[in-house]
C-alpha cells in the first residue's frame, strides 16, 4: 500500500511503547490480524510481521481488526498544523466534518455541498490524502465509536446502533461481522475480559474514557476555566480535577438537545492520563456528535512533544502539557468575548452571568444536573429577538448590546459559526461585524476552532511579556516578528505568557 509508514521509523518507538506516537500511526500485526496503538502492553510482535499504518482506517481497509487491548478508538486523533495545499485543506475540513456532524446528516452529497464542490471532486482528493474513500473513512470512525460504547458502557446494543449512527440494528451487526469478524455481544463480554471488568460493574452506563498523549497540565487548564467559568452554567472544582456544565446540542429540524456533561482529569505528571466522562441521559443519543467536541474543548488531540519543540527553550519547558482551551458552543464564546471587551475576566463573568439569568433556559429538573449547573446558554434566536435596552440593562454601553444583537442575527450565516473556510476568511468576516476588533475575531478563532497559531494583535500583557523578554520596547511590527518564533503555536505562548503574568501584579486584561 502506498500509505504505509516506514518500519525503519516506526518499529523502534514500538519497542519503546512511546506514547509521543500514540494516534499518529497504528500497527498491524500480520501473524494475528489485529492493529494495536503504539504503546500497547502486549509482547511487542515481530519486525517482519509488522505493518503500520497512519490511520486506523488505513489499517481496517487493509482488513486488520483493532486489538481489545490498548483498544484504538481510544487513541488521540493526529492533527496536523502546518501549511497545506488547497487539496489537504479541503479533505482535513472534510474529515473534521464527518467527525462532528449528526449521522443523520452523514453523506457524501452532503459533504459535497457543505464544502461546495462535487461529490466526485471530494471523493477524489479525500481518497488522495486519508488514503479511502469518503464513506469508508465514516464508516470506521462508527464502528470505532461503537466499539468504545460497547466497552466503556452497559447500553443496550440497539442504542449504541443508533448512537454511532447505523441506521438499523441489522446493519450494525453485519457491519461488524465484516469488519471484525465478531458479533456486538462477544465483542463487548471481549472488551469486558481484556479490561478485566468487575461483574459489579455490568449495571454502569454513564462513564467513558478518553485518552491523550502525557504529559496534561490539568490544573492550569482547570484554572484558566475556573477564572472563566459562569454560575449557572459551568462548575470548576480545580483542586478535585474535575468540571461539568450545560450543554446544547442542535439538530437541524428537530428541537434542541439539552444536558450536562461532567469530566475529570488525571492529575498531574500520571504517566497515561486520561478523562473520564459522564453524560446527562438525554445526551447519549448524540454521543457520536459530541466525542469530538469534548476532544477539541480539552484539546486531547494536542502533541505536548511537538508544542514544546515549537516554543523553544524559552516557553517549552513551562509550558510542556498546556492545553488550548476549546469552547463546546462557539456562539457562547463568541458572546462571551465581546462581553469580556475592554473590562476585566471577573467583570466579564459579572455581565455573562446577568446575560444568562435574563436569556438563559432552565435545564428540565429530570436532567438531574451536578450542583450548580442550572442553566443552558441562550441561543441565537433568543438574542437576536432581544432588543438594546434589555441587554444593555445588564451594565453594559448600548453600543456592545448593539454588537451582541448584530452578531446573534448573523450568526446562522458566519462562515466562522459553521467551522468552514479559511482562518483568514472567517477572521475578516467577523472583524467586519459592528463592535468586534481584530483581537476578539483572533481570540474567537483561538478558541472557538481551536487555532494553534493565534497571536492576539494588540493584547496589552502580551507586548508588555514580550518588551520584558526584548529588554526594550517593540513596534508593532517587530511584536509580529518576536511572536514568530512560536509559531505554528503560538496560541500556546499566549497561554504561557498570560499564565507568567497572571502570577505577578500587571497592567491590562485579558478576556
Amino acid at each position: 500500500m502506498d500509505f504505509l509508514l516506514d518500519p525503519d521509523h516506526c518499529y523502534p518507538a514500538l519497542l519503546a511503547r512511546d506514547a509521543r506516537f500514540d494516534g499518529q500511526w497504528f500497527v498491524g500485526v500480520t501473524s494475528t490480524g489485529v492493529y494495536c496503538r503504539p504503546i500497547c502492553r502486549v509482547r511487542t510482535p515481530r519486525r517482519e510481521n509488522c505493518r503500520f499504518f497512519p490511520s486506523a482506517t488505513l489499517a481496517e481497509a487493509a482488513r486488520f481488526r483493532p486489538c481489545l487491548k490498548c483498544r484504538p478508538e481510544l487513541a488521540p486523533a493526529a492533527r496536523p498544523w502546518s501549511t497545506m495545499d488547497a487539496a489537504e485543506v479541503l479533505a482535513r475540513e472534510a474529515a473534521r466534518w464527518l467527525d462532528e456532524c449528526a449521522p443523520e446528516e452523514a453523506s457524501l452529497p452532503a459533504l459535497a455541498a457543505r464544502l461546495g464542490v462535487s461529490e466526485r471532486h471530494v471523493r477524489r482528493v479525500f481518497t488522495a490524502v486519508h488514503g479511502v474513500a469518503p464513506l469508508q473513512y465514516l464508516q470506521t470512525r462508527r464502528l470505532l465509536l461503537a466499539k468504545q460504547l460497547l466497552t466503556d458502557t452497559r447500553l443496550p446494543i440497539a442504542e449504541v446502533a443508533l448512537a454511532a449512527g447505523f441506521s438499523s440494528l441489522r446493519r450494525f451487526n453485519a457491519a461488524f461481522q465484516e469488519h471484525y469478524r465478531l458479533s456486538p455481544t462477544a465483542l463487548r463480554k471481549g472488551g469486558a475480559e481484556a479490561e478485566g471488568a468487575r461483574p459489579e460493574r455490568a449495571a454502569e452506563t454513564t462513564e467513558l474514557r478518553l485518552d491523550l498523549r502525557p504529559p496534561l497540565l490539568g490544573t492550569e487548564l482547570l484554572r484558566f476555566l475556573a477564572a472563566r467559568a459562569v454560575p449557572g452554567v459551568e462548575q470548576v472544582d480545580v483542586a478535585g480535577l474535575s468540571l461539568a456544565r450545560s450543554v446544547r446540542l442542535t439538530r437541524a429540524g428537530q428541537h434542541d438537545l439539552l444536558g450536562w456533561v461532567a469530566l475529570h482529569l488525571s492529575p498531574d505528571g500520571a504517566e497515561r492520563p486520561q478523562v473520564r466522562v459522564s453524560l446527562s441521559p438525554s445526551l447519549w443519543p448524540a454521543i457520536a456528535t459530541l466525542m469530538p467536541r469534548l476532544r477539541r474543548w480539552l484539546d486531547l488531540d494536542a502533541d505536548p512533544q511537538a508544542i514544546a519543540a515549537a516554543l523553544g527553550e524559552t516557553l517549552g519547558p513551562a509550558a510542556e502539557g498546556l492545553r488550548l482551551p476549546g469552547s463546546l458552543d462557539r456562539f457562547e464564546l463568541a458572546i462571551r468575548a465581546v462581553l469580556g471587551q475592554q473590562v476585566t475576566v471577573a467583570a466579564a463573568r459579572t455581565l455573562a452571568t446577568r446575560l444568562i439569568a435574563r436569556f438563559g433556559e432552565p435545564l428540565p429538573e429530570a436532567a438531574d444536573a451536578p450542583p450548580g449547573v442550572t442553566h443552558a446558554f441562550p441561543t441565537p434566536a433568543t438574542l437576536a429577538a432581544a432588543t438594546v435596552d434589555e441587554i444593555a440593562t445588564l451594565g453594559m454601553p448600548g453600543r456592545r448590546a448593539q454588537a451582541l444583537i448584530d452578531l446573534a442575527r448573523h450568526w446562522p450565516t458566519l462562515a466562522f459559526a459553521q467551522g468552514r473556510g479559511t482562518v483568514e476568511d472567517a477572521i475578516a468576516e467577523l472583524a467586519a461585524l459592528p463592535g468586534l476588533g481584530p483581537w476578539t475575531a483572533h481570540y474567537m478563532l483561538m478558541r472557538g476552532w481551536s487555532w494553534p497559531d493565534a497571536f492576539l494583535p494588540g493584547d496589552v500583557v502580551l507586548k508588555q511579556c514580550l518588551e520584558q523578554r526584548a529588554g526594550q520596547p517593540l513596534r508593532p511590527r517587530e511584536l509580529v516578528a518576536a511572536a514568530e518564533h512560536f509559531a505554528p503555536y503560538r496560541s500556546y505562548a499566549v497561554l504561557q505568557l498570560w499564565r507568567e503574568a497572571a502570577l505577578k501584579p500587571r497592567k491590562g486584561t485579558t478576556p
